[in-house]
């Protein structure tokens, strides 16, 4: 067992085979691998989408590109017809950013605690420029900086933890030009809530309305941007995977997609306020990540059936507020459960608070929280957005 499995590498990929192999209602061996060898090729395509290190690198995880390798050989040897071919190799990605001084870029995993990583930015920011370091959760982090001094940039994630998928690039060893920054790029965001998607049609985003929307909503959406380049944000866990196969159809069509995994509309507020057209297209995404990441994001909503949760047991009518999917306060009274929630979220830090009301709260209740975290935070400023979405009165982002 893996005690810290991440997306986007060969777990990824063998998950998709045996998704795969396990939806066909069959027993007939050669058409399970077949579906196992298909399954495995489509998460090895989506793995750039899904670790922000190989977008960057141009490249689909090199783990889950020898699985497809495997069992296209037991296709092979089962059928006696070769399979198709894994996904090729991306070209190598020239140089995204930074100055031409430093002739290597360096990525790779790291398992370190979050108080180490602020040593490690800090010595990779005197080594080279182009750093970035992304939280791919549970304490994992993605690394990419361009320098000079190779051993001492990977040395430096030796002190903070376990580096580990270690990758180099001369970039000297790199034929293709920069690609010219794409003038048509565009955003698509998944959004419940009326008042909410003029916030993101505001932005320049094009919207997907409702809960729950299909991959042939999702796939009409990215057509009617009419953009070369397309940025997916799902805002909820449960559309990754739709909005992960709607990318895949629109690849299909010509257009280059990338999704920035969000589960909130705050963080993608917050990767909506760090896009840069000028940038390339794979930066862009990266750096709207790392801004989504570090956007903490919680919801208050109201209990329909008991449960029992890490904060106690929830009984039909309390309010309860969960920070990141997990449920942290329980109360009886709305306003006096958003104050607490606000006070939990802001003594882990914060500089900008986006207080989000849904379709059932109280009309005062954003002016309500802004008036006590002007009291209780008097240095954090606070954004109040009518969003209208069901189910939750509030919505909030902390960064």
């Amino acid at each position: 067992m893996v005690d810290k499995p991440v997306e986007g590498t060969v777990l990824s990929v063998a998950d998709g085979a045996a998704r795969a192999a396990g939806a066909v209602d069959s027993d007939d061996l050669a058409e399970v691998v077949r579906a196992a060898a298909r399954g495995a090729a489509e998460a090895l395509a989506r793995t750039p989408d899904q670790l922000p290190v190989l977008a960057a690198a141009g490249v689909v995880d090199a783990g889950g590109r020898g699985l497809c390798v495997l069992l296209n050989a037991l296709v092979e040897v089962v059928t006696g017809v070769p399979a198709p071919p894994a996904p090729p190799r991306r070209p190598a990605a020239p140089r995204e950013a930074g100055s031409s001084q430093y002739a290597y870029e360096v990525q790779y995993l790291l398992d370190a605690p979050a108080p180490a990583v602020g040593a490690l930015r800090h010595t990779l920011a005197e080594l080279g420029d182009s750093l970035v370091v992304v939280d791919a959760g549970e304490d994992t982090w993605n690394v990419h900086v361009h320098v000079n001094e190779i051993g001492a940039a990977i040395e430096a994630g030796i002190v903070a933890g376990r580096p580990y998928r270690i990758a180099v690039t001369r970039f000297a060893d790199q034929a293709a030009p920069p690609p010219a920054p794409s003038a048509q790029r565009a955003v698509v965001v998944m959004v419940s809530g009326t008042p909410l998607s003029e916030v993101f049609r505001r932005e320049g985003a094009v919207t997907v309305p409702g809960p729950n929307p299909s991959v042939g909503e999702i796939l009409a959406a990215i057509r009617a941007a009419g953009a070369g380049e397309v940025v997916l944000l799902p805002n909820a866990k449960a559309l990754a995977l739709i909005a992960a196969a709607a990318a895949d159809e629109a690849r299909a069509e010509g257009v280059r997609v990338g999704v920035v995994p969000t589960r909130s509309p705050v963080q993608a507020l917050a990767a909506l306020a760090v896009r840069d057209a000028a940038r390339r297209f794979d930066d862009d995404l990266i750096a709207m990540a790392e801004a989504a990441g570090a956007c903490r994001y919680a919801e208050v909503s109201v209990a329909t059936r008991e449960a029992v949760t890490v904060a106690g047991v929830a009984r039909p009518g309390d309010v309860v507020a969960l920070v990141e999917g997990e449920v942290n306060v329980i109360g009886t009274e709305l306003v006096a459960t958003c104050r607490e929630l606000l006070d939990r979220l802001l003594a882990g830090g914060g500089e900008l608070v986006t207080l989000i009301t849904g379709a059932e709260a109280p009309g005062d209740l954003g002016d309500v929280l802004r008036g006590y975290a002007g009291q209780r935070w008097p240095f954090v400023e606070v954004q109040v957005l009518a969003g209208g979405q069901p189910r939750y009165p509030l919505v909030v982002g902390v960064e």
